[in-house]
């Protein structure tokens, strides 16, 4: 097509061209933007690992755990404190009860991040460095308060726990902030006569 029939001067060979060469422009132009632009930051996956640092049995720890690692879990897999029991994992039979900067905590229900900073005793702390037994364990020794001994630990740190909250005036105090704790072999008449002893014991010292 000649000049004279496009008053414009634009052959079709030139629009063309013209039109190709911008289209292979265009994603040149799209890397370089998107290259321009900020990285977002990465949102957390629940398999990232916290550090978190406890005391457990007047020792510190810092440990890197999975952020839904249980408390329980933490100290029986990650510490080696296996004296601390996984009963029902779902906070109904209190064989998992630890002590928590002094309170009672069902540490299958709790995560191991939720105790940043804390103090936590387990039954493996309760003794004296000479091995002199806590007067809640020699008390259910004297009365033997146990039978296979399973819920053991988990009777023991909840027995301190209620005699430090006060809980323990009656044996009928023991049995309510005591059902918690669950005992297979029924051998509740007897934890009830140990913290009773170990009450005693503790108020004289």
């Amino acid at each position: 097509m000649s000049n004279s029939t496009n008053p414009g001067g634009l052959s079709r060979r030139t629009f063309m061209t013209g039109s190709v060469s911008a289209a292979a422009a265009m994603p040149l132009i799209a890397t370089s933007t998107k290259a321009a632009e900020p990285p977002t930051a990465k949102a957390a996956e629940p398999r990232d690992l916290s550090t978190i640092s406890m005391r457990i049995n007047k020792q510190a720890y810092n440990l890197a755990l999975d952020n839904r690692t249980s408390l329980l879990d933490a100290l029986r897999d990650h510490v080696g404190l296996a004296g601390t029991k996984k009963g029902c994992d779902h906070g109904q039979c209190g064989a998992c009860t630890v002590l928590v900067d002094g309170k009672r905590v069902l540490s299958c229900l709790s995560f191991a991040v939720m105790n940043q900073g804390r103090e936590v005793t387990t039954v493996e702390g309760l003794a004296s460095a000479n091995g002199e037994l806590h007067p809640v364990q020699q008390a259910f020794v004297d009365h033997d308060a146990f039978q296979c001994g399973y819920c053991t630990p988990g009777q023991i740190m909840s027995a301190i726990g209620c005699i430090d909250e006060g809980h323990a005036g009656s044996d009928n105090d023991i049995r309510e902030y005591m059902s918690g704790n669950l005992c297979r072999c029924a051998a509740y008449p007897n934890i009830v006569a140990a913290i009773i002893q170990a009450r005693d014991e503790i108020r004289r010292a």
